[in-house]
């Protein structure tokens, strides 16, 4: 939640800036940053339902279960490659930055990993957990590879922090997992504080 409000939000606001910045670009609307965010945030939210609305039906026939699982996994696996082509191409690539990145986006890591092997679980556990790994280095080369144009990666990183943004919500904060007020304010206080000190 931390990284969220005090990175996401304001990389939020640098990109709408370049957004105004730049003329014919979705230019007839305004706020396409946030525009953009709240598709990618959508987008994700979808395919959780549908995903969900799949795997409630007890009696559903293996073949639907592997759909929802693949489903699943393919959504997951662009959100990590996603991430791992912007890795490359971060406005502010000094260590420290790249440091706090990397330690914000392995919880987040974490925290969805442990979604997934808790919906999915032997199938994740065996080859599911494979693919999302390889997918964050496949997104890292493919940046490494290739150069677009600015506003697309403006638009990219957008989109995907509509999306980190509902995970965050749905992963980090659920009702059901018991999660307690003070450690919660414990991580956040720590982790803001890191956010300071780069």
């Amino acid at each position: 939640m931390a990284y969220v409000f005090i990175q996401v939000f304001p990389e939020m606001a640098e990109v709408q800036e370049a957004f105004s910045d730049h003329d014919g670009l979705l230019i007839a609307l305004e706020h396409q940053a946030y525009l953009i965010a709240l598709i990618g945030l959508c987008l994700f939210y979808g395919l959780e339902k549908l995903i969900k609305s799949a795997r409630q039906n007890e009696q559903q026939a293996e073949h639907k279960r592997l759909t929802a699982f693949g489903v699943h996994l393919a959504s997951f696996a662009i959100y990590n490659g996603l991430i791992g082509y912007l890795l490359v191409h971060r406005e502010e690539p000094d260590l420290t930055g790249l440091l706090f990145y990397a330690l914000a986006i392995g919880l987040h890591f974490l925290v969805n990993d442990f979604g997934l092997r808790k919906h999915h679980q032997q199938r994740y556990h065996h080859y599911g957990r494979w693919i999302l790994a390889c997918s964050i280095v496949v997104g890292w080369l493919i940046g490494l590879m290739t150069a677009i144009h600015e506003l697309l990666i403006h638009g990219l990183f957008a989109f995907l922090a509509g999306s980190i943004i509902l995970n965050v919500l749905k992963e980090e904060l659920p009702d059901e997992r018991k999660s307690r007020f003070l450690p919660f304010m414990g991580g956040v206080i720590v982790f803001a504080g890191l956010a300071y000190l780069q």
